[in-house]
């Protein structure tokens, strides 16, 4: 190559490092002093930001961020598009972002009481008025003082007293008697009434939680009383609802618990094993939100990118009204807020130890993404995308990408919290994540509940690894659950296991109210609770090529047999080992069904709803298989084949399954991998030896 050659490709090298900007955030810089270069760098990524506004003639400004700790009192927002692409970007150390932006307020000066705990003053709650509910010790969430320590109470009656019925399902104003076992009240006797209005139940329901503060309560008869908005429904406090308490110092009893006596302004904790109090960095959050950017309609934040950087401590305070019971904990707020974005992106950050969600596409988001980070130790759950309410013209959240992220611990003050939720929302697509240690549902598309105007259609959920999630605190979960009608719909290619509920619902594929124009193939779910495969009710969804294995109640279920066809089932296997091989009224059902494979490893000849597989065969299943799939060692997980043989008269055809999850450096895949611990008491809760609740807060 001659140097004339050479000179277009030296002049467009010269060009771009002459677009190129970069400025410069360091946490010892200064936002009045500083000018955004590496030797007067700013304090603040908002006063970076706005510098970037101004910067011209640039293909790409970069923010650089160094490394350390930059302590938010207000949310960074994002208000305006910048004139040229701009990327936020922090340092690294090997996998993870050194640059942390960090919500929380730093609690010192530790000392040890007679009583055995340890204190610290925290001088902002007396003069301000600062309140917390959430505490963070080394980087681990500490749990807010409750009794029982594991497990729950359960209530003995609920009564309601209406006194505003109004117009909506649930009564305007009224008041709730709750009857408990006056046991379970003894630590609450001899508190003051002050104390007692700020202990706070959390009650489990089917789906959701209810949590709320007291109007009164009389230890000795087991009385507690609720006032406000009436029970919901659908889910209300009545006999048999299991409960704890929070919130009150006589409940400060195991290590990893706390209490902040807001009248004196002390903070109390019992340091759990190995916790040194006098070098240990405790955090409490104080800034509900931590990112905001915020465009408007029809005039979006282009082009934004933030890598590398950790968003940590962002707080969440009940509202004096209380939580009500909402399914996926749908309208609790995000550490991080997008709301009219076009093309922002979120890669490779760490989202950590919050009171809510952690991502939230509100509307008007278009051609956003979240890829390759870590969603960890949340109070909700994960990601949100759209709204729960159909979308005004302009208003569209469509074409988000959620891929190759760890979304795991989520649910830590609302367990209802989904992994990822995709609201009234379409073309979007949830890939070869790693979704884990979850207590209710992985995914969940579609918020139209019946056959009513949904806006949820062609979205694709694939690849994805989704596992460990339930663990017996809640009910009527999937692993991937759907909503509505939602044409274009495409679930594919997850691998899916070990969904355990409280009671009924522990489901891996879930197509409730409505659900119709759905098509899940080429998925392998095995090991959950009540089937791999449950329909409630929906019309035309497609169910084939799936591998279906090892549900403890029964394998594949449906609920109500409508007029319509339901679904078709063709070329999928259905592996029994224990509980019934179907559910439901299957022969009643407007079904397609043909060539599916069964087997059974208890016995060569199982029953299909008390019928024999000849018959079942002749009358629903045409062209259906008895015989083994001959797969690897699928008690082992793996449902490799060893031959076709029988697997391709019905017509299946193999998948990769190993290729779900998440992809990239060994490092990050080997991240993504659930602790032997972990497991270890996720099957305890399976085999009944250890309470639920027992690990829901001890990590």
């Amino acid at each position: 190559m001659t140097l004339k050659s050479l000179l277009p490709l030296l002049a467009a090298l010269c060009l771009t490092a002459h677009a190129q900007q970069h400025i410069h955030v360091s946490p010892t810089g200064h936002d009045g002093r500083g000018n955004g270069s590496a030797a007067r760098p700013f304090a603040s990524l908002q006063r970076a930001y706005s510098k970037a506004l101004t910067c011209q003639g640039s293909d790409t400004v970069f923010i650089d961020m160094g490394p350390g700790t930059y302590v938010l009192t207000e949310p960074v927002i994002i208000r305006e598009s910048p004139q040229a692409p701009v990327v936020i970007s922090g340092s690294t150390e090997g996998l993870w972002p050194a640059t942390r932006l960090s919500g929380g307020v730093s609690i010192t000066g530790w000392e040890k009481t007679p009583r055995g705990y340890w204190r610290a003053k925290v001088p902002q709650v007396v003069q301000y008025g600062f309140t917390f509910e959430q505490l963070y010790v080394n980087g681990r969430r500490a749990r807010r003082a409750r009794t029982p320590d594991t497990g729950w109470f359960f209530v003995k009656d609920a009564q309601e007293t209406v006194h505003l019925r109004g117009t909506d399902r649930s009564p305007e104003y009224a008041t709730q008697r709750i009857l408990a076992d006056t046991a379970d009240l003894k630590s609450l006797r001899g508190i003051d009434a002050e104390a007692k209005s700020e202990v706070m139940a959390m009650f489990f329901h089917k789906w959701d939680n209810t949590r709320k503060h007291f109007a009164h309560i009389v230890p000795d008869s087991g009385f507690l009383f609720l006032n406000g908005g009436g029970m919901k429904p659908w889910n209300p406090i009545a006999k048999g609802s299991r409960f704890v308490l929070e919130n009150y110092r006589a409940a400060l009893t195991a290590p990893g618990e706390w209490f902040l006596d807001r009248a004196s302004g002390y903070l109390l904790y019992i340091p759990r094993e190995g916790e040194d109090m006098t070098r240990a960095e405790v955090h409490a959050p104080c800034v509900p939100m931590l990112l905001l950017v915020q465009g408007e309609k029809g005039r979006p934040v282009r082009n934004v990118t933030f890598r590398h950087l950790a968003f940590e401590h962002a707080a969440y305070v009940m509202p004096s009204t209380g939580n009500d019971p909402e399914q996926a904990a749908a309208s609790i707020p995000a550490a991080i807020h997008l709301v009219h974005a076009n093309g922002c992106r979120i890669d490779n950050c760490r989202i950590a130890h919050t009171g809510n969600y952690g991502v939230w596409f509100r509307s008007g988001c278009t051609d956003c993404a979240l890829t390759g980070s870590l969603l960890t130790d949340l109070g909700a759950g994960g990601v949100k995308i759209g709204e729960g309410t159909l979308p005004r013209e302009g208003t569209e959240t469509q074409r988000i990408t959620v891929e190759n992220n760890i979304i795991r611990e989520t649910g830590r003050v609302l367990p209802c919290g989904v992994g990822v939720a995709i609201f009234q929302s379409a073309h979007n697509r949830v890939l070869h994540n790693e979704i884990s240690n979850l207590l209710y549902s992985g995914v969940s598309v579609g918020w139209t509940w019946g056959y009513g105007t949904c806006a949820a259609h062609h979205n694709e959920v694939a690849y994805n690894h989704i596992h460990h999630i339930g663990w017996g605190e809640l009910s009527d979960m999937g692993a991937v659950y759907t909503l509505g009608i939602q044409p274009g719909t495409h679930i594919h290619h997850n691998v899916i296991h070990d969904v355990y509920s409280y009671d009924y619902g522990g489901w891996g594929l879930y197509t409730d109210e409505g659900s119709t124009g759905i098509v899940m193939e080429n998925n392998l779910v095995y090991g959950c609770k009540s089937g791999a495969f449950h329909q409630h009710y929906g019309r035309d969804n497609i169910i084939r090529n799936n591998i279906f294995a090892f549900s403890q109640y029964h394998q594949v279920q449906l609920t109500i047999a409508e007029k319509h066809r339901s679904f078709t089932f063709t070329g999928n296997i259905v592996l029994a080992d224990c509980g019934d091989m179907l559910r439901g009224p299957w022969t009643k059902a407007n079904l397609d069904m043909s060539r599916n494979l069964y087997w059974d490893l208890r016995t060569a000849q199982p029953e299909f709803l008390k019928m024999a597989f000849g018959e079942w065969r002749s009358q629903r299943d045409k062209g259906a298989v008895l015989a083994d799939p001959l797969f690897v060692n699928p008690q082992a997980g793996n449902f490799s084949l060893k031959s076709l043989k029988n697997v391709r008269r019905v017509g299946f055809v193999p998948f990769d399954y190993t290729r779900a999850g998440v992809y990239g450096p060994e490092e990050w895949r080997a991240q993504a991998k659930m602790s032997d611990e972990d497991i270890r008491r996720f099957n305890d809760i399976v085999k009944g030896r250890e309470k639920a609740h027992s690990r829901y807060y001890d990590r």
